[in-house]
């Protein structure tokens, strides 16, 4: 049914139906319906979801006429049609929250879906723990090879009740506010509310407000929120579209809110948490693609990060992991964008810090010219997560299907160790599953005067057994991603990715005696590490020409 904007009577809450599902949606109308439809689902008519409220925000591409037609088909989907666009998702989402009528209130994006039974899931966990938020598992799910990636798996790895954020806070590192189910009393009581009107990260904010209010939150490990990723998408997503530093302006202000409501509530744990979380994670992502854009992007990148991280306490900066704190103290020290390469890397996930190995003063250093970047912890971290640089050239021709590898010693750890052999492996992106894997007895290289100690090795890759084990159609290109394992003398052993290197990054058609062709093209990922497609037949080629021709 067609509404305005003022609320109306909804349906009469059951005991079993008491979740109202806040749906907005914006020119959106290719998925919007699958986002209603999976609402609609969370239980058959009358169990769990009271009302799902679809808000509009004024769209221009026929996504009313779609949920006006789907408001036909269920008496529980209620649609609310803004008149004029908002500019965020704040401003429809407390419109939703306005008109509902049950108990507790769920939020979901048009592009998104919930999963079977996460409703059900949220609403038992709150009613069984008598908690007024519950939060559950979350999966980016990459489109369209439906590859998916948890979201802060450790956070949701096993149920537990929260007696305040105060009390865990490594809550606050889930921004999100659609992986959970919100008591409405206790919304309206505290009044919190999304920010209004065109506010890029609202969500932020309203976790920020909710989390500074002290509930009991009730974490399951059950999944309950897809959140779709298409990076290949003609519009992107406000979390993907992060080509204009407007965008990174506009993350700064939502976390300098967010710290700014915890330290107005007097949680002084949870602002250093929130403070911890901004440089584990978005200094990192950021940094890590900023060698993709251009020059003035990078310059008033670092202009603004610059004077954003001057506020932040040395606790803040020592409370982070390693790589973020010497990423963000190289920012600090240099008034000007530098050593991109270098800080890309180590931004990666997993990090990894390039050569040259500077010193001062017998201590690990960014560089010579930047002796107050001490790189801090490289003594004490155990071997598995030092940030340990392997090189991967790859050579693939008529003649030749091989890696050459090159792993650098990190200020003498991997010398004590004594590498001794390396193992390659290979994973399928879209659902990670192992591939095949490679061993290679580890060589020192000849020692250079001024240079590190480096080992060296070779392997061959079986391309043919990456196709027999693809998608079942050969044709199409496979993303496969590389990962080592080094292994020592002294049993020690820690896995690392490889940093793409060398001119072979590049496709080749190669010869193939079990699919007559083979099509294998090895690229760097954003963040630097060696990744490989590989596809077989004429019809790879043919299908990727027509690509090309497409776009």
């Amino acid at each position: 049914m067609k509404e305005a904007l003022e609320p109306r009577p909804g349906p009469t809450i059951t005991p079993t139906a008491q979740v109202s599902i806040v749906v907005i949606a914006f020119n959106d109308a290719a998925h919007v319906g699958d986002a209603v439809r999976s609402a609609l689902a969370q239980g058959a008519p009358g169990e769990t979801v009271t009302e799902v409220i679809a808000v509009n925000d004024a769209s221009t591409d026929g996504t009313g006429d779609a949920l006006d037609a789907l408001a036909q088909t269920d008496p529980r989907l209620r649609v609310l049609h803004r008149t004029e666009n908002s500019g965020g998702c704040g401003t429809p989402r407390n419109d939703g929250l306005r008109a509902a009528t049950g108990r507790y209130v769920m939020f979901l994006d048009s592009d998104d879906v919930l999963p079977p039974g996460a409703a059900q899931a949220l609403l038992t966990a709150a009613q069984r723990h008598d908690v007024p938020v519950a939060a559950g598992a979350c999966v980016r799910r990459e489109l369209p090879a439906k590859r998916d990636v948890p979201w802060l798996p450790a956070l949701y790895r096993e149920p537990a009740v929260h007696d305040s954020a105060g009390a865990g806070p490594y809550l606050v590192r889930d921004t999100l506010c659609v992986n959970k189910l919100y008591e409405r009393t206790f919304l309206s009581r505290h009044g919190i509310t999304f920010p209004e009107g065109r506010y890029t990260y609202e969500d932020f904010v309203f976790t920020a407000r909710v989390l500074a209010a002290a509930p009991r939150i009730a974490t399951i490990p059950d999944r309950v929120y897809i959140w779709h990723v298409r990076r290949s998408a003609a519009k992107q997503s406000i979390s993907l579209d992060r080509k204009s530093v407007a965008n990174w302006q506009a993350r700064i202000d939502a976390h300098r809110a967010s710290v700014q409501i915890f330290q107005d509530a007097g949680h002084k744990a949870l602002a250093h948490a929130a403070d911890t979380k901004f440089l584990d994670h978005d200094l990192r992502l950021y940094l890590r693609e900023l060698h993709t854009r251009g020059a003035d992007y990078r310059t008033e990148w670092w202009r603004l990060t610059r004077e954003y991280l001057a506020g932040f306490d040395e606790a803040d900066l020592r409370a982070a992991r390693a790589p973020a704190r010497w990423l963000a103290r190289v920012v600090l020290a240099s008034p000007a964008p530098r050593d991109l390469e270098r800080l890309t890397q180590l931004a990666a996930r997993p990090g990894r810090l390039l050569p040259p190995y500077a010193e001062a003063d017998g201590l690990a250093v960014w560089s010579p010219d930047l002796p107050e970047v001490e790189l801090d912890a490289l003594g004490t971290k155990p071997m598995h997560r030092l940030p340990v640089t392997i090189d991967a050239e790859p050579l693939i021709g008529a003649r030749s299907r091989r890696l050459r590898l090159r792993v650098h010693d990190l200020y003498g750890r991997l010398a004590a160790a004594g590498p001794v052999s390396i193992d390659i492996e290979l994973r399928r992106r879209r659902d990670d599953r192992r591939g095949p894997v490679h061993t290679a007895a580890l060589t020192p290289a000849p020692a250079v005067t001024g240079s590190e100690a480096c080992w060296t090795a070779e392997v061959v890759l079986d391309l043919a057994t990456l196709v027999d084990r693809g998608t079942g159609h050969a044709a199409d290109p496979e993303p496969w991603d590389l990962m080592a394992e080094v292994r020592c003398a002294d049993a020690s052993s820690f896995r690392a990715s490889l940093r793409a290197t060398g001119p072979g990054l590049r496709r080749r058609a190669l010869p193939s005696r079990r699919h007559g062709l083979l099509l294998a093209q090895p690229y760097a990922t954003t963040g630097g590490a060696l990744s490989l497609r590989v596809a077989a037949g004429l019809r790879s080629v043919w299908r990727i020409a027509a690509g090309r021709l497409r776009r």
